[in-house]
């Protein structure tokens, strides 16, 4: 690639013809349209290559100042699975038993979803992602990253769709307080738990809920 000056280099960007381009978005679409949240996991093993490529892509994600501020746990060990799944459980029994408010359990009710977190234990891989408030240099010194949450939820986003992308299924799971995943993973203190997934194939006889997803003229709004 050719650099100028100053580092930057000159960008080298694809463009497609129109009737390209509309396929293209197309077909990611359609694929995109098919992701489905899912809870019931099969054991069977997954490449270590594939959650690689994937963690790579979700590395691709924009970021306040190029901080790129997370850090992705990927434990296999089903001891540590087990220690995650028995703390975050105990977390999510509290959740549905007087956290929760009433509006909020009645809004799960048609995801048939409750403090039992199976799939912790049975995904063949589970992936912590941590946000970093705030980095350390070589002498131990804070530095400052930026728009921390909405970095690593891009970042989290792209992994979900490489996920999907790569023929697999995960869940979102936040159980709230996740205080517990930085002292299980003894990550340090600038690392903040932010989401937790289950990757790995579906089981057999897995089953999603019946849902809509908004239409376009109910999710946006042009000015023309």
């Amino acid at each position: 690639m050719a650099h100028t000056k100053d580092g930057f280099q000159l960008l080298e960007h694809k463009e497609y013809p129109q009737e390209e381009m509309l396929e293209r978005a197309k077909r990611l679409f359609l694929q995109a349209n098919e992701r489905r949240t899912v809870r019931e996991f099969s054991d069977r093993t997954v490449a270590k290559e594939v959650i690689e490529l994937v963690l790579k892509t979700a590395s691709t994600a924009p970021s306040g100042a190029n901080k790129q501020p997370w850090n992705f746990c990927v434990v296999t060990n089903p001891d540590i699975k087990a220690i995650i799944r028995e703390a975050a459980e105990k977390e999510e029994y509290e959740n549905y038993h007087g956290r929760m408010s009433e509006d909020w359990l009645d809004d799960l009710k048609k995801f048939g979803t409750d403090w039992h977190k199976p799939f912790i234990t049975t995904a063949p891989y589970i992936i912590v992602a941590f946000k970093k408030t705030y980095d350390l240099n070589a002498a131990g010194e804070k530095e400052k990253n930026y728009y921390v949450n909405e970095s690593v939820g891009l970042a989290c986003g792209m992994l979900i769709n490489a996920i999907h992308h790569a023929g697999l299924v995960t869940v979102t799971h936040t159980p709230s307080p996740m205080n517990f995943l930085q002292k299980v993973l003894e990550r340090p203190e600038n690392e903040k738990a932010f989401l937790l997934l289950p990757v790995g194939y579906p089981a057999e006889d897995a089953a999603v809920p019946v849902i809509s997803r908004k239409e376009l003229e109910d999710m946006s709004v042009w000015y023309e």
